[in-house]
């Protein structure tokens, strides 16, 4: 049996403003955008190609301090052309760093020990990393 994590819930202050940074800083897909009354509303976003989506909202989420979600992590296949991207899309982004070493050979320097890190506008706190390809 597969058990396949499918959505993790970022705690936000001010949704619009989550929104607006995951779709169009980040380039998430806006699945939907459900308001359920006037205390009630949930935002599900995903990484183009990825499997698992974020949720933003408030009411129907649970209920944690804005910011405080740490060691969310995307992969990317060229870490130096997704940290472009970030950048060009007005993401402040560090300067991509090389976290450790490689046991083995792999095609590219970068694989498994490249990263580069962000926050969100409420301060939750993003890696991503180069893995080209996997055995």
């Amino acid at each position: 049996m597969n058990w396949t994590l499918e959505v993790v819930v970022v705690p936000v202050s001010d949704v619009d403003r989550a929104k607006k940074f995951y779709a169009d800083r980040l380039g998430f897909v806006v699945d939907h955008d459900t308001v359920l009354g006037d205390d009630v509303r949930i935002v599900q976003l995903t990484p183009p190609g990825s499997g698992c989506s974020v949720v933003i909202g408030k009411g129907a989420v649970p209920d944690m301090p804005p910011g405080s979600l740490k060691g969310l992590q995307l992969v990317v296949p060229d870490l130096e052309r997704a940290r472009a991207e970030l950048v060009e899309r007005g993401v402040e982004v560090s300067e991509i760093q090389v976290l450790g070493a490689n046991p083995s050979p792999t095609p590219h320097p970068l694989d498994n020990v490249g990263f580069v890190f962000f926050t969100d506008p409420d301060g939750n706190a993003w890696a991503v990393q180069q893995i080209s390809s996997r055995a």
